[in-house]
């Protein structure tokens, strides 16, 4: 598939084939593009949890919902998702980074950071995740974990307290179902969140 068509095609799918598994092939590659996103100094502070059995997803949504909860129409159809990636970023790997001796800095203060880059980074790797879902015919989806489920989650999942929740990948086979109603609104163009020399200049 052409890069135009892919990001033409890039959508938020919130609905799965459940019977359908992401191939294999098609998994490692979604992996293996997401390191080729930037990083800063190249500290690559990223890493990528990958849930793919029914016991592995069941305790994500353990973690992530009330006990007794009924998933509303969106929560079911991303619950359907065969495959769950979370992006989880660590800080100390810049930190560290950027302390050693070509980088200048001499110490790991936060202050450096206009920015936390770990976060920034983590996302980007994500969205290759998402386009290469894409190209590879599948839907994908990236979602947040509410901030008050994040130590549940850590928990369930064993990821160390230095790796941060940056968000989720879901990946499946889409199936049909209403479109959000998020698409009524107008989609700024190039020209609409361009500014040429100065904002404000079109």
């Amino acid at each position: 598939m052409e890069f135009q068509e892919v990001v033409r095609r890039r959508r938020m799918v919130r609905r799965y084939d459940p019977d359908r598994p992401v191939p294999d092939d098609v998994l490692a590659r979604c992996l293996d593009n997401a390191v080729r996103a930037p990083s800063a100094g190249f500290s690559q502070g990223w890493d990528f949890l990958v849930l793919r059995t029914d016991d592995e997803r069941d305790r994500f949504w353990a973690a992530t919902t009330e006990p007794g909860e009924e998933p509303d129409p969106w929560l079911s159809g991303i619950q359907a998702a065969p495959v769950l990636i979370l992006c989880l970023s660590h800080k100390d790997a810049y930190l560290d980074r950027y302390a050693q001796p070509d980088k200048g800095w001499t110490d790991r203060s936060e202050s450096h950071w206009p920015v936390p880059y770990w976060d920034i980074d983590t996302g980007m790797a994500g969205l290759l995740v998402l386009l290469t879902a894409v190209d590879a015919g599948l839907g994908s989806l990236f979602f947040g974990v509410p901030a008050d489920r994040h130590p549940a989650v850590h928990e369930a999942l064993e990821i160390p307290a230095t790796r941060s929740i940056v968000g989720v990948v879901s990946i499946g086979y889409a199936v049909p179902g209403p479109k959000s109603p998020s698409l009524r609104r107008h989609r700024r163009t190039g020209a609409e969140v361009s500014h040429w020399g100065r904002f404000g200049q079109q």
